[in-house]
């Protein structure tokens, strides 16, 4: 169950991304990724590893060592949560960035290689997009004077 579960995470995460990074300008992409329920199916994978190994999961994490984390992750289940929970957080901040980059007028052509780094290297995809998101202002309604 476990290689079932590895294989599903990425598989109900790219149809998020393929809509953000080929199809941007589609009407549906819009309605769809505006949702943060996206990222449920992947969450629900992760609990599906996490809860039955809550017992070895939460000393690891409650006071985590690197021998600890590395025990935790060095093992199949260990390996296919932890790669849930990237893919969750990958595509939530991906998630982001576009929703932010459409408010802010930034370019498809710019953000689908931000958007593709994000997915493989999320931390560096996240990144990419802060220094993108300094060059386009989001535009801020006139004040009033009174």
């Amino acid at each position: 169950m476990t290689a079932t579960l590895f294989s599903l995470t990425f598989a109900v995460a790219a149809p998020f991304w393929a809509l953000m990074i080929l199809l941007p300008r589609w009407s549906w992409t819009a309605r769809i990724i505006s949702s943060p329920l996206i990222v449920l199916p992947v969450v629900v994978i992760y609990a599906l590893l996490v809860i039955p190994a809550f017992g070895e999961v939460l000393p690891a994490v409650a006071s985590p060592t690197l021998a600890g984390v590395r025990e935790l992750l060095g093992t199949p289940d260990g390996a296919a949560a932890g790669w849930a929970h990237l893919i969750a957080f990958d595509l939530f901040v991906g998630r982001w960035a576009w929703l932010d980059s459409r408010e802010r007028g930034v370019p498809a052509l710019v953000m689908a290689p931000v958007l593709v780094l994000t997915i493989l290297l999320g931390p560096l995809g996240l990144a990419a997009y802060l220094g993108v998101h300094t060059r386009w202002r989001r535009s801020l309604p006139p004040t009033v004077s009174t």
